[in-house]
């Protein structure tokens, strides 16, 4: 003998009529407006986490690069005052260029000139 709920009958009501739940609708709207909210809050708080961080790390990287940068700038003032200071440039026009120093003859005063 066969199971008798396994039998299918047909639905004698014809009257019959599927609507949708307009409350579920509503429900699922309602749902997604706060998932969608909360989710656009999130991103936007994230974003704005990342570029703080990212301008922090920007800010840090010119600050070593104005150090290095003040650092060199101090090192070629002091190389160009060791550089054209008088007694240098007398030693390398004595030892380089074989100068020497003027005689008293080839020297012009100011006060002669006519």
């Amino acid at each position: 003998m066969r199971n008798a709920y396994a039998l299918r009958r047909p639905v004698a009501n014809t009257y019959l009529v599927r609507e949708r739940d307009r409350r579920r609708w509503r429900e699922l709207a309602l749902v997604l407006l706060v998932v969608i909210s909360l989710g656009g809050g999130l991103l936007s708080y994230t974003w704005i986490h990342l570029e703080a961080t990212r301008t922090g790390y920007k800010i840090d990287k010119l600050e070593r690069e104005l150090t290095e940068q003040s650092r060199q700038e101090r090192e070629l003032r002091l190389e160009a005052t060791y550089l054209a200071s008088p007694s240098r440039i007398e030693a390398r026009a004595v030892g380089e260029l074989h100068m020497q120093p003027p005689a008293l003859e080839q020297v012009v005063f100011w006060e002669e000139l006519p």
